[in-house]
């Protein structure tokens, strides 16, 4: 077994350790998907988001045991990182692997469990979604504050930033599933805008994010706008074309 823990919840481990134990049988079902499970547990004052990775087949188990880091890990660590560069992320708690002779098996990642009051895939869905361009315009910030930070967030989708309202006009934003980053980039234009291009494939929702982006780096907004659309075009093409081919070789 593999495990470590934030400084920042101390005494917690037996505790948290027990409910791995029972975790097919204990906690509140949070997400039952096919490759993760998410289970919410309440430990003493906390409210625990643990998140269950799906067992890797043989040749990612031994990777992830000698050669790369887990999931499990990758998420801690990188959300202790974000924590100290000052970017939302559900406070992290701690990871535990568990291994066999031939690599990994299941792992776990432990945070923080947040109730947020929508995620960006509210605003793809919804346009008379209360307040909807300004909520767009803030976290059109807080993704160019990542950029500035040098934050490669490979997961950068609709589902994956949790927002909260936390006053009048204000938002915070917060990432999850994060066991795909990159830090300390240098980020060209194209590279921030592909970064962006997954997020929406509303032509209306592309132009505010361009405005916004423009204002907070001074880059013209034609030419945001531009390179935006055209990488969100070309993400929507792949994403359309590997969907239908999905469904005509495999009936899915």
């Amino acid at each position: 077994m593999r495990k470590a823990f934030s400084p920042d919840y101390p005494n917690i481990e037996t505790d948290v350790m027990r409910a791995i134990y029972n975790f097919n049988t204990q906690g509140e079902k949070f997400v039952e998907g096919k490759r993760n499970t998410i289970r919410v547990f309440q430990i003493g004052p906390h409210e625990l988001n643990i998140k269950s990775f799906r067992i890797p087949n043989l040749l990612n188990s031994v990777l992830y045991r000698f050669v790369r880091k887990s999931k499990a890990r990758r998420s801690f660590e990188f959300a202790t990182r974000l924590t100290a560069l000052g970017i939302g992320t559900p406070a992290p708690v701690g990871y535990i692997e568990n291994h066999s002779v031939f690599g990994i098996r299941d792992s776990y990642y432990v945070s923080q469990h947040l109730h947020p009051d929508l995620t960006f895939r509210e605003l793809v869905a919804d346009p008379d979604f209360p307040d909807h361009e300004n909520i767009l315009r803030q976290f059109t910030a807080f993704s160019f504050l990542l950029h500035q930070k040098g934050i490669e967030f490979l997961d950068h989708s609709p589902g994956n930033t949790l927002i909260k309202k936390i006053g009048d006009g204000k938002y915070e934003f917060f990432l999850v599933d994060l066991n795909r980053m990159k830090f300390d980039q240098t980020l060209s234009l194209e590279a921030r805008m592909k970064n962006l291009s997954r997020l929406t494939p509303k032509q209306e929702m592309v132009a505010v994010i361009a405005n916004e982006y423009a204002k907070l780096s001074g880059e013209s907004e034609a030419v945001v706008f531009e390179s935006l659309w055209r990488q969100t075009s070309a993400f929507q093409h792949r994403f359309h074309r590997k969907k239908a081919l999905k469904k005509k070789y495999l009936g899915k």
